[in-house]
């Protein structure tokens, strides 16, 4: 899990480049969704709960929209947090709707197999 937090934002992007340049590399990319977040959110933190079961099959980035370098989030989330986007695209926002997650999910997964 990556966290965009404080300041360990310039680490984190780091560590992330690295990380997506080795994933993209290895022959079965997992998707990355993302969570756009603030803290305090109790809603994120039982999203993230119910993602759970999920985590296996993805790759959690958390966005914190509070930051500086996010203002063009904060301007379009702010009050819809949490917002998730799957591969760079909207997936859903407020609560987690594991059916869709899962349809989408294995969506790209028999996409990837088919490679």
């Amino acid at each position: 899990m990556l966290w965009f937090r404080g300041n360990t934002m310039q680490l984190a992007r780091t560590s992330f480049v690295t990380f997506w340049r080795n994933l993209r590399a290895s022959k079965t990319a997992l998707p990355v969704l993302t969570l756009f977040t603030k803290n305090p959110c109790p809603l994120c933190e039982e999203a993230k709960e119910v993602l759970e079961p999920f985590k296996h099959r993805f790759i959690l980035q958390e966005v914190d929209i509070t930051l500086p370098e996010n203002s063009a989030w904060y301007d379009r989330y702010r009050l819809d947090i949490p917002v998730f986007h799957l591969n760079g695209q909207f997936l859903m926002m407020h609560r987690v709707n594991t059916s869709k997650l899962e349809k989408q999910l294995l969506k790209l997964e028999q996409q990837e197999a088919s490679k």
